[in-house]
């Protein structure tokens, strides 16, 4: 039994002492139990609206009023007219509009009846739906309280419409979400894991003292995996066109222009992984927590980031993804041009640069 007891603080010890093991047993359950909590969450938070009304009287300042003070919403901007809607959704910032009828006030007292039309970005069908019930739920709600001092029924009729996904399918959520999930693991995680591999055999070494550059290392790394990549993101594209019917209403030339740039920032991040990994368990382990868990919760793909609180949303800033899958929207369902995307592109472009250098820094400083 000493023996046994022996051996068990043996195993103990080996545990304290690994740093790695202390992270994936105390450091994994406590991130994701956090992350989870705040980013799991039905409930809408600082979602951008804007406004068009063409009454500006007393009633239609109150239900915004309302709607804005109710802490689901954020005014983003005042519109003017409607040849304004199409264009600041095409931006991406604004998921709803509403728009109050000219009269709306005088209408509601003479008539009882009066009319607000509200417009909802569905290119994100789950979260469409959320913003829609919560903003009748206001209205209603105020039309209640009306009603209450009323000495006649009144009634306030919010009109619906949804914008590129009339039908709310959720392939137009999934498919861009999993086309950026699955190029980011096939081309970081396989690329770091298969350079991490070439460490621990030794050959990488042999490599690094031959006559060729680390920039020539490393493109000759990326370009199998990055041909590979790009097969993948064809088949995503043709599979949720014929299978899914997932459209392409912009420039499918711009589309594999940037599914390119995102494979080649993803390839150059899983360099850096390999650079700083002295095993492809360690590849794997940072490459799944630093890129399956983040692309997955923080780049908006399931959860919308102004749900998120303000820490994690500054976080979501340096994923990838998070702006690949913007872009892929944008192009893919609202069918807009390379103006409604460049600083998405410029973005991930910036990444991608970063990312080269600092493996190409790695390298020299492994031949030094």
């Amino acid at each position: 039994m000493k023996l046994f007891i022996s051996f068990v603080k043996k195993e103990f010890f080996h545990i304290f002492r690994d740093v790695k093991t202390l992270l994936i047993l105390f450091g994994l359950p406590i991130a994701l139990i956090l992350i989870f909590g705040f980013v799991v969450t039905s409930e809408i938070r600082n979602a951008k609206i804007a406004v068009l009304d063409h009454s500006k009287d007393e009633l239609t300042l109150e239900i915004t009023n309302k709607i804005l003070s109710s802490g689901y919403f954020i005014l983003y901007e005042n519109l003017d007219a409607e040849n304004q809607i199409e264009e600041i959704f095409r931006k991406g910032e604004v998921r709803e509009v509403i728009i109050f009828e000219p009269d709306f006030a005088a209408n509601l007292i003479k008539n009882g009846v009066a009319n607000i039309q509200i417009i909802t970005d569905a290119s994100d069908a789950n979260t469409a739906n959320l913003i829609l019930s919560y903003t009748r739920a206001i209205i209603q709600d105020y039309s209640m309280s009306l009603n209450s001092t009323a000495t006649k029924n009144i009634r306030v009729i919010p009109e619906t419409r949804m914008v590129f996904n009339e039908e709310l399918k959720g392939v137009y959520m999934f498919v861009p979400g999993t086309m950026a999930l699955i190029l980011m693991l096939v081309s970081a995680m396989m690329t770091s894991i298969s350079i991490a591999r070439e460490k621990e055999m030794g050959t990488m070494e042999v490599m690094l003292v031959s006559p060729l550059k680390p920039l020539q290392i490393i493109l000759g790394k990326v370009t199998p995996y990055f041909v590979l990549s790009f097969i993948n993101a064809i088949t995503i594209l043709l599979l949720g066109f014929f299978v899914f019917g997932m459209p392409v209403k912009g420039s499918l030339l711009l589309l594999m222009a940037e599914n390119m740039l995102y494979i080649l920032m993803a390839l150059s991040m899983g360099i850096l992984i390999s650079t700083a990994s002295p095993s492809q368990q360690v590849a794997m382990f940072i490459s799944m927590f630093a890129l399956l868990l983040p692309t997955i919760l923080l780049s908006g793909f399931i959860f919308p980031i102004e749900n998120m609180p303000l820490l994690l949303r500054a976080i979501s800033h340096v994923m990838p993804a998070r702006w690949f899958i913007i872009i892929l929207k944008n192009i893919m369902i609202k069918g807009t041009g390379f103006m409604f995307v460049w600083k998405e592109t410029l973005i991930l472009i910036s990444m991608t640069i970063v990312f080269i250098a600092l493996s190409v820094k790695k390298f020299k400083v492994r031949l030094e």
